[in-house]
């Protein structure tokens, strides 16, 4: 079976995770993945220079501003790097769409191929134009949901739907050898669009660090937090790279993953908290959504919910290390058997096989 995978990018999470590290575990199923991934970030902006040289041209001509034909034009240019892959779609057995083509708006998806299948990890209903991707959906064979939350939605918009979380590749995220130094790291990874959920708790870790002078803060994404209360020797920033994540998780003894209780977070998978298992280490996280799931599988982190519960948390896990350390052990059982790439992907492939024979 021949599979054609339209997605975000080389970077994008959501493309890495939910599609990517798939493809070699689907091909030892029977199902052969072509990846068409958009040559440009989904969610970053356009080569600046040649968007500036079409706007001035523009501008000559039509006296508009270029900042109003700068989107324009953005979107113009990502719509067309993506017609080889919508052209390529179009022998394919399946479809499978990593979100949608264009951010928050519904484009090209009714050219690709059939059938398709959405795959869906975040509450897009909240973002872009109105009901875009419900408008995606209708033209679907049905969705991937990466939660329960994301799966009535698209239920109760009347699609097909099959649950699929967000999985770990466990060959590669596997725990450090050996036990860290004489530094308690605490740890943090994600997007810089994630860096506002983790300012919150700057005065939490602030306490945290000034009565425990062995601990430190790191801090692994593409942009830099904005902390004004702590110490600079107390915490570092590392830059992200496919290359270097894993190895900077492993140096945490703790992974930390705030969310606020909206729809937006509830609509998420988990995903930071599921690295940081796969690492072998304990988490402390913010009780909604599918962290509420994982942590309902064993015992393996804590629940926070405000500034005095990060404190007390932290500290509980920092005085505990035997505690901590069965807790990472734990983690890495957990996602081994229900969140590794190993085990969801059988999953993938009977979802494949049965919208193509159905179609």
């Amino acid at each position: 079976m021949r599979v054609v995978a339209l997605t975000s990018g080389r970077n994008v999470p959501s493309s890495r995770f939910r599609v990517r590290q798939y493809v070699a575990p689907l091909r030892e199923l029977g199902i052969e993945v072509e990846e068409w991934r958009s040559p440009i970030e989904k969610y970053d902006p356009a080569p600046t220079a040649l968007l500036s040289k079409a706007a001035r041209a523009l501008k000559r001509r039509r006296a508009q501003a270029p900042s109003a034909l700068l989107p324009r034009a953005s979107r113009a240019l990502k719509r067309v790097l993506r017609l080889p892959g919508v052209a390529a779609s179009r022998f394919a057995d399946v479809v499978w769409l990593e979100r949608e083509l264009l951010p928050g708006r519904s484009s090209l998806e009714h050219w690709t191929g059939r059938p398709r299948l959405f795959d869906v990890d975040d509450a897009l209903w909240l973002q872009g134009s109105s009901g875009f991707s419900e408008r995606i959906v209708r033209a679907c064979a049905g969705v991937i949901a990466g939660n329960a939350f994301l799966a009535e939605h698209y239920r109760e918009a009347g699609a097909r739907v099959w649950i699929v979380p967000t999985a770990v590749d466990t060959e590669v995220w596997t725990p450090r050898r050996e036990v860290s130094g004489d530094t308690w790291t605490i740890g943090w990874i994600g997007t810089s669009s994630n860096l506002p959920y983790l300012l919150p708790l700057e005065g939490a870790l602030a306490a945290f660090l000034e009565r425990h002078g062995d601990a430190r803060l790191l801090v692994v994404s593409d942009g830099t937090p904005d902390f004004t209360r702590l110490p600079a020797d107390r915490w570092r920033f590392a830059k992200w790279s496919a290359h270097a994540e894993v190895g900077l998780v492993q140096r945490m003894d703790v992974g930390l993953m705030p969310l606020p209780d909206t729809d937006w977070a509830r609509g998420k998978c988990a995903a930071k908290m599921l690295l940081y298992m796969a690492a072998g280490i304990p988490v402390v996280v913010s009780p909604v959504g599918t962290n509420v799931e994982v942590l309902a599988l064993g015992e393996v982190g804590l629940a926070a919910r405000d500034p005095e519960q990060w404190l007390d948390a932290l500290a509980a896990l920092y005085l505990d290390r035997p505690r901590a350390r069965r807790m990472g052990l734990l983690g890495r059982a957990v996602v081994e058997a229900e969140y590794s790439v190993r085990a969801v992907a059988p999953r993938l492939a009977a979802i494949f096989r049965e919208v193509a024979r159905g179609h």
